[in-house]
């Protein structure tokens, strides 16, 4: 009996052992299922192996496309779970596909931006606000606020900037003696240069091809204390004498033969028919990015050179050369912020793009590419860190609507160049059309 009791005893044990050690086990499947367990570093591990497939569109010419392409290769070799297609096209034909997938809700992750059109794209819930991917996925321990801020609108960063540019006068110096110039005045104003397109002119050669209509009158207007936009988004000027005082100069270098009639200008197929590089102009008004390209396409050495003044310093400004935003409805913006710090920060990358969407804003990728640059990129350089000596605040970012103002403007240029408004009519046009627009 004894025994009997013994055996029983043992087999009670037994079973209470093996429910802890069941319950034990159990409790412990459970906290691994738990927030902060260890199972949490292996879901992540999957997340990162997630296959994500990015697209992003540009504007540019063929050798930006080309070295996009290459930039976008190096970023998928070291990141072989990120696919990117590409969507690229010349300037006006990428505003007209990226508008209809802007009102379709279907813009590519990553999309370049200008300053004249963010405004509009952020402003209508498009773009996403990059904060919170500053530190983060985006690194910006190399880069200046100055070149933050850039992409700031009300205080939210819809635009990464990639670069700084500036504006100013690309010529070619042998053409330029053929005129009887050695070289342009360190400090010209307008008044040299209608006296020496006048002596172009007199050559029978072109001294320049024209200046895009918003973009210098909008320096003209802040080397006189105004602007094109104000701060609210209206027009930044109240005084009309100033727009007759730019573009009656600009016309009459039509007049004179100093710059090619529009019809001449519409019928180039590209910067290889332009007259800069056919050698029948001595000059090109341009950003500083366009530098290289110029070069290399004409053959020549040419030279930068600043703007005319008086008071170039407060005309000129330091523009964001183009941004990468990416779109609100991209499901993988993380994804897309990574690839815009690797633009931003790689070395080996920037080796590829070498400024060609405008001074690096990081510090340690300017003082590598300078080592590697060409003497035309090194020029760049070099006046982009004269013009940050050199310049005023960048101030407002063009309103929602500028792309319309600019369309206004370079219809009034292209009318008062033909002779079919006088300078005064196309002022008192512009301002009751542009007020309508920015209203």
């Amino acid at each position: 009996m004894k025994k009997v009791m013994v055996l029983l005893l043992g087999l009670v044990l037994i079973f209470m052992l093996a429910a802890c050690s069941s319950n034990s086990g159990t409790s412990t499947s459970t906290s691994e299922n738990e927030p902060g367990t260890d199972n949490k570093p292996q879901e992540k591990a999957n997340e990162k192996e997630e296959e994500i497939t990015l697209r992003i569109a540009w504007w540019g010419s063929q050798p930006r496309h080309d070295l996009t392409l290459e930039v976008i290769k190096m970023f998928e070799d070291q990141n072989s779970n990120i696919k990117i297609e590409p969507e690229y096209a010349s300037w006006d034909d990428y505003w007209q596909r990226l508008a209809p997938q802007a009102a379709a809700n279907q813009l590519p992750d990553i999309v370049q931006m200008d300053l004249s059109r963010i405004s509009q794209y952020a402003e209508n819930g498009q773009l996403a606000d990059l904060t919170p991917f500053i530190g983060n996925e985006i690194d910006v321990t190399n880069i200046a606020d100055t070149i933050l801020s850039g992409g700031k609108i009300n205080s939210k960063l819809y635009g990464f900037n990639l670069g700084v540019n500036a504006i100013g006068f690309h010529y070619n110096p042998e053409l330029l003696e053929k005129i009887g110039v050695d070289s342009l005045p360190t400090d010209w104003t307008w008044d040299d240069y209608v006296e020496l397109s006048q002596k172009a002119a007199d050559a029978g050669i072109f001294f320049d091809t024209g200046m895009k209509a918003d973009v210098f009158f909008n320096y003209y207007l802040r080397t006189q204390g105004k602007s094109l936009y104000g701060a609210d988004g209206k027009l930044g000027y109240d005084d009309d004498q100033l727009f007759v005082d730019f573009f009656t100069m600009d016309t009459n270098q039509v007049l004179k033969k100093a710059t090619p009639t529009p019809d001449y200008l519409a019928q180039l197929s590209g910067l290889e028919d332009d007259p800069v590089v056919k050698e029948e102009g001595i000059g090109i008004w341009q950003w500083s990015n366009q530098f290289v390209n110029l070069q290399q396409i004409a053959g020549k050495p040419f030279k930068m050179h600043p703007m005319p003044g008086p008071n170039a310093k407060e005309g000129l400004f330091l523009k964001p050369s183009m941004y990468f935003s990416v779109s609100e409805n991209s499901k993988h913006k993380e994804a897309a912020a990574k690839f815009i710090s690797f633009w931003v920060n790689d070395i080996e990358a920037n080796k590829i793009i070498k400024g060609d969407r405008g001074v690096p804003g990081s510090s340690v990728v300017k003082d590598a590419l300078l080592s590697v640059v060409s003497e035309e990129q090194a020029q760049i350089f070099e006046y982009i860190g004269w013009a940050e000596q050199n310049s005023s605040d960048l101030g407002a970012l063009d309103p929602a609507n500028a792309g319309q103002i600019i369309e206004l403007l370079d219809g009034l240029a292209e009318q008062m160049k033909y002779g079919q408004i006088t300078p005064e009519e196309a002022g008192k046009t512009f301002r009751s059309q542009a007020e309508s627009i920015l209203n």
